[in-house]
Order: C-alpha cells, then sequence, then structure tokens
C-alpha cells in the first residue's frame, strides 16, 4: 500500500491540438518505509501523466524518481499500486 505524504499537479499544454483530453501532470511524494524494497534515504516521489476525458481519467504513464536529486529509478510499481496511483490522481483531477 502507497502512503502519500504530498502533490502537486498541473495542467499539460498542448500547443498544436494533437491530443484528444486534457492532460495532467502529477508529482507525488511517498512515505516509504526503511523495509521496502522502493525506499530511497532522499526520498522517492512519483511523476504521473494522466488523460481525462469525456468524464473519465486513465493514468498513462508513470517513473519513479529520488525525491532530492530527481534520480529516475528502476522500479515499477505492482499491479495494486498501479491501481492506487491511477485512483489518488483519478480523485485529484482539478475542477
Amino acid at each position: 500500500m502507497l502512503t502519500f505524504t504530498s502533490y502537486t499537479v498541473e495542467d499539460v499544454k498542448d500547443p498544436f491540438g494533437i491530443l484528444s483530453g486534457k492532460r495532467y501532470e502529477f508529482v507525488i511524494h511517498l512515505d516509504v518505509p526503511e523495509e521496502d524494497e522502493l525506499y530511497e534515504e532522499n526520498g522517492v516521489s512519483i511523476r504521473a501523466i494522466v488523460k481525462a476525458e469525456a468524464g473519465e481519467a486513465a493514468l498513462v504513464t508513470y517513473d519513479l524518481l529520488e525525491t532530492t536529486t530527481g534520480k529516475l529509478l528502476e522500479f515499477d510499481l505492482e499491479e495494486d499500486e498501479e491501481a492506487e496511483l491511477a485512483q489518488f490522481c483519478k480523485e485529484h483531477l482539478p475542477e
């Protein structure tokens, strides 16, 4: 289970108007216990892109990052964690 501590969300601009729907970029900070394989001393964050269209929202992609350096981590979330992330993003989309 993921523990989200804080997040930001920004509208991703499409200057050419070629993408359908709207895209949002989430940066979510996680609280990861030391015994977890995702644990990093400098913290762990998720950068996620979410697509919203016709009342539906879907996770397009995400990256796990070391919070202080922004270094890309070579981990993927487990299936249930990915579903939890998608649900969090859906619930926190801007109005």
